[in-house]
């Protein structure tokens, strides 16, 4: 079956409700449609305003509604039962044109996020590829430091992950540390810390956030020597490369995901370092775009959350 502009689509089978519970609306004439498609033709309403509003609450009514267990099948007898808010026409596409507006924006940003992240990787790549400099063992740009907390909860407790570091409480939305922390590693500010058994799938971060906390005995912490740009490090630390010479000083451990680190061999590892003002340089400009992603993302994240509380408010 071809298509018609207006039409809205709605998958008919999916592995979740969730899967199947996503509606678009077609805004080309003849396009070939395949057959696993619940196709809603509507000759009196805005296709698009149907397909957002069925993107809002009554995605939750389309997943009730579903049937079966390893595979979801969605028929149209099922959509008929679903209840949808018909205001006049004029209305529907004054609120199309809200959101269409809501989506230009957040596509515009995601283009935005996708050339700061493509300028960062070229930026890594340099680090990645670079044949200049003078070879620095890793024991000799991070100093293993030892400080532990002396009471308990005495700084905030955080975690490491390949993510980067977060409050625990923010990561996980609770304290799952132990109840007694006295003797946890304290992190500071500029400190590296980082998993042994997680490291080589990059579970290494560079503390810009926190002034001080501390973290699991488990992991260890470190300070960057004097004389090496500490953005620059943090990026080096992270390259593709840093993260296979990682596995190579890590064996397999009690499952697949862990390995542990010889600490021996890891201050071993070689890198090559350019003249500071050349670190400086690469990361100067590292920290910046990565602080206009940062940014950029809190802006996508703010327009998605508007657009969400849009849907919901506009068809209860």
């Amino acid at each position: 079956m071809r298509s018609q502009a207006n039409d809205v689509l709605i998958p008919c089978s999916g592995e979740t409700a969730e899967d199947i519970a996503t509606a678009r609306c077609v805004k080309m004439e003849g396009i070939l449609l395949g057959g696993d498609l619940n196709i809603m033709r509507f000759d009196k309403q805005d296709g698009a305003f149907m397909s957002y509003q069925l993107n809002g609450k009554r995605k939750y009514d389309i997943a009730r509604v579903a049937q079966g267990v390893s595979v979801v099948h969605l028929y149209p007898e099922h959509l008929k039962s679903i209840k949808v808010v018909l205001p006049e026409l004029e209305e529907q596409q004054k609120i199309v044109n809200l959101l269409s507006l809501i989506d230009e924006r957040i596509a515009t940003q995601n283009k935005i996020i996708e050339k700061y992240e493509s300028l960062i990787k070229g930026l890594n790549n340099i680090l990645l590829y670079a044949t200049g400099g003078k070879s620095v063992c890793l024991g000799d740009i991070l100093l293993e430091r030892s400080e532990r907390s002396r009471t308990n909860n005495q700084h905030e407790v955080l975690s490491s992950t390949v993510k980067g570091i977060f409050s625990q409480r923010e990561y996980f939305s609770k304290d799952i540390a132990s109840e007694n922390n006295v003797g946890y590693k304290i992190i500071r500010l500029h400190d590296v810390v980082l998993s042994p058994q997680n490291l080589w799938m990059g579970n290494i971060n560079y503390n810009d956030r926190f002034e001080i906390g501390i973290v699991s005995p488990s992991y260890k912490v470190f300070s960057i020597a004097d004389g090496y740009d500490n953005q620059f490090v943090a990026a080096m630390l992270k390259t593709h490369r840093a993260l296979y010479s990682y596995m190579m000083v890590s064996e397999q451990g009690a499952s697949i995901v862990r390995r542990n680190l010889n600490m021996e061999a890891f201050s071993q590892l070689v890198f090559k370092i350019p003249s500071l003002d050349k670190q400086r340089e690469i990361g100067c400009a590292i920290s910046l775009l990565k602080s206009q992603l940062k940014t950029a993302n809190k802006i996508i994240r703010a327009y998605t959350s508007q657009k969400q509380y849009l849907l919901c408010q506009m068809f209860i």
